[in-house]
């Protein structure tokens, strides 16, 4: 997790989780817009109800249901870290320059064909 370069010590944190504190402060918070939303909701059933019932029957039925959705997900947990990255960090690795390949020369057949003669007389 810690390596020494030239003196100094490098840590890797990419693959760390979130803090508790903060995964519950998101939690709270989708659950309280979904609990906003849910009131709009109920106050849209209630005032359109004489104007436009089928609007207004949408927006019960999206009342009634967001409370049990807003649950399951305030209390949907922390999720598990499957394949975090490795909090080892590799060498870098070392090239080698190699010496300038010979170029390879393809040998020919004893029969050449009519594509391979040189044209003239």
């Amino acid at each position: 997790m810690v390596r020494k370069r030239g003196g100094t010590e490098v840590f890797r944190i990419t693959g760390a989780r979130q803090g508790l504190a903060e995964d519950v402060r998101g939690r709270q918070r989708r659950y309280v817009i979904s609990m906003s939303v849910r009131t709009l909701a109920v106050i849209a059933t209630v005032a359109l109800w004489n104007v436009q019932r089928p609007v207004a029957i949408v927006t019960l039925v999206l009342g009634v249901l967001l409370p049990y959705v807003a649950v399951v997900i305030a209390n949907g947990g922390r999720e598990n870290g499957t394949s975090l990255p490795s909090a080892h960090l590799a060498p870098p690795a070392r090239t080698m320059i190699a010496p300038p390949a010979e170029p390879v020369v393809a040998e020919t057949g004893a029969a050449a064909t009519e594509g391979d003669r040189p044209s003239g007389p």
